[in-house]
């Protein structure tokens, strides 16, 4: 089922995954739909979220969680890796490689994380030029314009883009940072098109529950770094305790345990493939 179809639902709640494994617990957990998250893989990668993560490496990721799931992967792809041509050859390497949509943003290059401080955006005819591009280059896939204009120049402004880019081919909107629950308000009744929000933690929106945002009238929110963060707490955890009591059995309860772990990358079907193919010599 491709994202599209997905629409058709009410709403979905939208996990950040970073690799193939992660993927496999959402769509184990019944998630709908995942988030390859920018600032969740390239953090993966020992890198920061600034835009150094290159195509090839995006493309690669996309293609090796749809090689093993075929849940559907809306992909952040920050300023698109360029501009116009580049932002068209950006999508179709993507929904070649198993994208189901693509999040493209307005923010100046290199980008920063939507949710610090001295972030820069595009002017809008810039921002439109990409989402022509996007929307020329696809064939099946949804486009998600992002828009940081809310912390660089005002509501009305990032309002003002949003209903540039639908108006341009845009499907989606990801209006980023919003403040509280008043704003993301604001921004839906405003609008008459999907629209996305971001529950990101440690960042300028406050807790919202994911119930709030369909009642506010949004589409979709997504999670986009909690599982790569969870991850690395306990991983680091886990290395103090190595250090400490110099073997794992007091974090034992902490593990996936080996049955779990085969269980999440279907061990089973591989050795039984394997038996079948050898028992037919």
């Amino acid at each position: 089922m491709n994202l599209s179809n997905l629409l058709d639902n009410d709403f979905l709640s939208v996990p950040g995954v970073y690799n193939p494994f992660s993927a496999l617990l959402a769509k184990r957990k019944g998630f709908k739909a995942v988030y390859l998250s920018g600032g969740g893989l390239t953090a993966s990668m020992g890198l920061p979220d600034l835009g150094v993560i290159t195509l090839t490496e995006l493309v690669s990721m996309v293609r090796a969680i749809h090689e093993i799931t075929d849940i559907p992967i809306i992909v952040d792809a920050d300023t698109g890796f360029g501009e116009t041509l580049s932002v068209y050859r950006t999508v179709k390497l993507l929904e070649e490689a198993g994208a189901s949509a693509i999040q493209i943003e307005d923010q100046v290059s290199p980008k920063r994380c939507g949710h610090l401080n001295g972030k820069e955006v595009i002017p809008k005819d810039n921002m439109v030029e990409k989402i022509r591009a996007a929307e020329a280059a696809r064939k099946d896939t949804l486009i998600i314009a992002r828009t940081d204009a809310r912390a660089v120049n005002g509501m009305e402004d990032a309002l003002s883009r949003a209903k540039t880019y639908v108006r341009e081919g845009a499907d989606i909107v990801f209006p980023e940072a919003l403040l509280d629950r008043d704003e993301f308000r604001y921004f839906a009744e405003n609008t008459d098109f999907p629209l996305l929000a971001n529950m990101t933690e440690f960042g300028k929106t406050p807790f919202i529950k994911a119930e709030e945002f369909r009642k506010m009238g949004y589409r979709i929110v997504i999670f986009p770094v909690t599982l790569f963060r969870i991850a690395a707490k306990a991983m680091d955890d886990a290395l103090d305790a190595l250090i400490r009591d110099g073997n794992q059995e007091k974090i034992i309860n902490n593990i996936m345990t080996r049955n779990e772990q085969y269980e999440v990358i279907n061990y089973d079907f591989y050795q039984n493939f394997d038996k079948t193919i050898a028992d037919k010599k």
